[in-house]
């Protein structure tokens, strides 16, 4: 074997090594690190749970109270302390549920027996022998509790208080809300998460009983082996569910108990933390390790090679070689006399004198480089933001598989549209950024404004009522009819649609998006509110000014891109906000722009008004 052999397994190995152990460091932190995100997201979402848990419990026992010291319920326990009939009152918890918006509500004499109830009238004159355990329910907290219905069982949230007004002879009040999707559907989840609850009012498992969203039976099932296995020893578990043979599709449950008053298991409380991040991340760490073990295998091949070429070729005649070369003499070569070592670095010798060559080419091509960089920097924030609606409308077609094929079509044929509206937007900018130093001049029209705010909104319909996310509700106050106005109806829907997207970041709790368009001293004025968390004073100074944003993924662009659009159209934007109450932006056009050459405006198509570019709709 011979040096050179050597050198190359040795320096290959060491490689190798290396970059195994840095990729194994690494997807073990990054597969840490996930861990303990998960468990602070599970954590808190659960803790969200028993805040929102104990917030209903104490609505529904301040319900009760409200029920107990109320007239009718006063006048109720003196005719039982009289053995009054009774029947009079068989139907006051109807009226006392619906008063109080309660699902559940039962009287109870002092002896346990059912006087009126709202969710079972059939139980009237039964005995809840359970209520008289304790003759003064005013400091218990909410439980819960297995709830008897005509139909069958479900799950309640309860309390108990008391009418003491006849000594010895309390009057008992039951109140309670139903256990549902409607629970879960108070909690805020996180990207990647979701949230389960599962009845467990009969022995055997029950897929009807797991309720929650994007849960279908065969996916019910196979939670059957944690609820049984929770049925047996009524503790905290983690489990991680494989759906498919995919691991990017598997999700890990955090499973929490919800037991009853005297804790009975009632049901059980979900935590789903999807492993897709993790998965993704974890290939991708690994095709990053293969790809830089294969660079510097190959990097190190050529070290090896060059060294051990270096050490048998003959000094003299290398050092030679260099001074011809260092005089400039691009075209020296060395005369290759074996087919060993020296032979090698001969040709290893020659083959760079030849690259050399080259060198001045490649510095050239490295200005070249930084030059296009700063390009690339600017013309990415205008590519960038075309590509959103078209995610949008890909996702739209993504969920318009579960329709039928007539409506399946309407909806491709219109993305299709979309996305071809988006293609012909992107090769428009790409155009006119050849002058980016600058916005690109308006092209007048008649354009109608109300037409052009109801295109820019209609874009985000999909995020006002996303599953799994706040919800945001528009409000439209647009004046009929409006003056047309002379402007460039494509600058116009990115301002608004830019302005849009503001208020939907400004509101990740959801809100409301209030939309208005007026004639104001013959001007046109839009105003564009949110109820998110607002400005302060210095923020609203500071808005429009290039590269300033109050976002920490944002440009600073796009608020200066807008003013600059209003400012071409020779009108005026500004800012209204109190910290805490959200902010309103509001615009104001000319209805005529003076000496310019105004072409008719041309009826836009559906697809087209959907699709404009959205150069400014990057989160300022």
């Amino acid at each position: 074997m011979s040096f050179r052999t050597k050198l190359l397994l040795v320096v290959l190995l060491t490689i190798f090594a290396s970059v195994s152990v840095v990729a194994y460091a690494v997807t073990y932190y990054t597969r840490s690190s996930f861990e303990a995100m998960d468990t602070q997201r599970t954590e808190a979402l659960v803790e969200q749970f028993r805040k929102e848990f104990k917030q209903r419990g104490e609505e529904i026992a301040s319900q009760a109270k409200d029920i107990a010291n109320a007239n009718t319920t006063e006048h109720m326990a003196i005719d039982v302390d009289h053995n009054t009939d009774l029947s009079i009152y068989f139907n006051d918890s109807h009226g006392a549920a619906q008063d109080h918006g309660l699902d559940y509500v039962e009287f109870v004499k002092f002896d346990g027996v059912l006087i009126s109830s709202h969710q079972y009238p059939g139980r009237v004159g039964y005995k809840d022998e359970w209520v008289t355990t304790s003759k003064d329910w005013s400091e218990s907290q909410a439980f819960l509790q297995k709830e008897d219905l005509p139909d069958g069982e479900a799950l309640s949230l309860s309390v108990v208080r008391t009418n003491n007004i006849v000594a010895n002879k309390s009057l008992y009040i039951i109140a309670g809300r139903r256990i549902d999707k409607s629970f879960l559907a108070s909690l805020v989840l996180p990207a990647g998460m979701r949230a389960l609850i599962y009845t467990n009012l009969d022995p055997s498992f029950a897929a009807a009983s797991l309720l929650g969203d994007k849960i279908d039976a065969d996916q019910a099932e196979r939670f059957a082996p944690l609820v049984e296995q929770l049925q047996k020893q009524p503790q905290p578990l983690v489990r991680t569910i494989d759906w498919t043979r995919d691991p990017a599709d598997a999700e890990t449950f955090h499973a929490i108990p919800l037991t009853g008053r005297n804790n009975e298991l009632l049901g059980i409380f979900f935590v789903g933390s999807s492993r897709r991040e993790l998965v993704l991340l974890t290939r991708e760490i690994l095709k990053s390790a293969a790809a830089v073990a294969a660079a510097a295998l190959f990097v190190g091949l050529l070290v090896s090679f060059w060294v051990s070429a270096r050490i048998t070729r003959p000094v003299e005649e290398l050092a030679k070689g260099a001074r011809e070369v260092a005089t400039g003499r691009w075209d020296t070569r060395i005369e290759v006399r074996a087919s060993d070592e020296v032979g090698q670095l001969a040709i290893a010798f020659n083959d760079m004198t030849r690259t050399l060559a080259s060198q001045k080419e490649r510095l050239v091509q490295t200005e070249r480089v930084a030059a296009w960089r700063e390009l690339a920097r600017r013309l990415a924030h205008e590519l960038r933001n075309p590509l959103f609606p078209m995610q949008i409308t890909i996702e739209n077609l993504q969920k318009a598989r579960r329709l039928d094929a007539k409506q399946f079509m309407e909806v491709f044929n219109e993305s299709t549209a979309t996305l071809k509206a988006e293609l012909a937007n992107l090769n428009t900018i790409v155009g006119r950024f050849s002058d980016f130093s600058k916005m690109p001049a308006p092209k007048i029209v008649r354009v109608n404004v109300n037409e052009v705010l109801r295109n820019a909104v209609r874009l985000f319909e999909p995020q006002f009522t996303a599953v799994g996310k706040p919800t945001i509700t528009p409000e439209l106050f647009l004046t009929d009819p409006l003056p047309e106005i002379d402007a460039d109806p494509d600058l116009l829907h990115r301002a608004f649609q830019n302005l849009v997207l503001n208020a939907l970041d400004a509101m990740p709790a959801g809100g409301t998006l209030t939309l208005r368009t007026s004639e104001h001293d013959g001007n046109v004025r839009i105003e564009v509110a949110d109820t998110g968390k607002g400005l302060t004073p210095e923020e609203c100074s500071r808005l429009f000014t290039p590269y300033y944003t109050t976002k920490q993924m944002g440009t600073g662009l796009g608020l200066a891109i807008i003013q600059s659009v209003i400012s071409d159209h020779h009108g005026t934007i500004s800012v209204t906000s109190e910290e805490g109450h959200g902010a309103a932006f509001r615009i104001e056009l000319p209805q005529r722009q003076a000496g310019q050459k105004v072409k008719p405006r041309e009826p836009a198509s559906e697809s087209k008004k959907d699709a404009s570019s959205t150069m400014a709709a990057a989160s300022d």
